[in-house]
Order: C-alpha cells, then structure tokens, then sequence
C-alpha cells in the first residue's frame, strides 16, 4: 500500500472532527475501509456519528468517552480509564484488521491533558504503519505528534455563534 500518511488537525477553532469525516467520506468513495475511533466522546446522537454509521460495514465508529465534557483541569477517573480502554481497542484491532484510513479523534487533548501518555500514541501510530492514512485531530497537539505528522493544519476562530448568543444546532453544530 505504501507510506502511510499522517494528518494532524488541531487549534482553538471548529472543523477539526468535520474535516476528518471529510477524509473518510473521500476514502468510502474510493471502496477503502475506515475505523473511527473518538477518545473523550460518548454522544451517539450527533450527526457525524449518525452519519457514518450508515456506511457500515466499510466504516466503523468506536467511542471512548463519557456523554459529559471532559473536565480538562481536573478529569474524572473514568476519563482516564476509558482513554485508555480505547487506546488498548485500537491495537488489539491494529493486529486484528489494518482499516485503510484509521481517524484517532480528539487523542491530541487526551495527551494534552494527561489521559493518554505521549509515548504510547508514538507506539500507535507505529503500529498503524500499514493504513493508507492516519488522522489525528484535537486541540493541543503536543509538539511531537505535529513533528510526527505529514500534514498539519491548525484550525483557528475567527468569529463564532456561540460568543453571539446562537445555541448549538442539531445538524448544524452536532
């Protein structure tokens, strides 16, 4: 298959989860297999989950995460237990199946913020060398996973409706 690719989506603005199911949605196109696998997320109602669960068996969802945010000062127990739980899923189906395209979502804050070790991400993308592409994305990206990377892009807000009053919309913001 090739080098695998490495792209990094991370800073303070939107669009960094959208634009990896963009990458999926590209791959899915192309016949290619994709696992998801979000850390820090346990929300099953929101529309790119929804969404690529209908791409089934070709694309997989796989969360690990609590439907609560994520305190980032202080995290729960849980939150540590269940980053590392979706950590230790990811390799045991590295070994099992290579997907093409292997979405680690939100593992940039998960090391950031201490539930992950920076050390055991570096191992993972090692042993995912065989996917065709790897994404990366959450805010904080420690500067060894940009190094790491291929690709990086760095969201950042310019303007958002939140600050103006306007609630999240469903479809729209989840």
């Amino acid at each position: 298959m090739g080098k695998c690719y490495i792209h990094l989506y991370t800073g303070d603005g939107e669009g960094k989860t959208l634009t990896a199911i963009g990458a999926a949605v590209r791959a899915l196109g192309h016949g290619f297999s994709v696992f998801i696998v979000q850390f820090m997320k346990g929300r099953k109602d929101v529309g790119e989950y929804l969404a690529m669960k209908r791409f089934k068996p070709m694309c997989k969802v796989y969360q690990f995460g609590r439907r609560e945010f994520v305190d980032l000062e202080k995290p729960h127990p849980i939150d540590y237990e269940l980053a590392r739980e979706g950590l230790s899923f990811t390799r045991k189906l590295l070994k099992r199946k290579k997907p093409d395209v292997l979405i680690l979502d939100e593992i940039n804050l998960a090391v950031a913020v201490g539930l992950l070790r920076l050390d055991d991400v570096l191992m993972l993308l090692e042993e995912a060398k065989d996917c065709l592409l790897v994404v990366l994305t959450g805010r904080r990206a420690p500067k060894e996973l940009v190094e790491r990377a291929d690709l990086v892009t760095e969201m950042r807000e310019v303007k958002h409706p939140l600050k103006a009053g306007i609630d999240a919309r469903r479809g729209v913001d989840y």
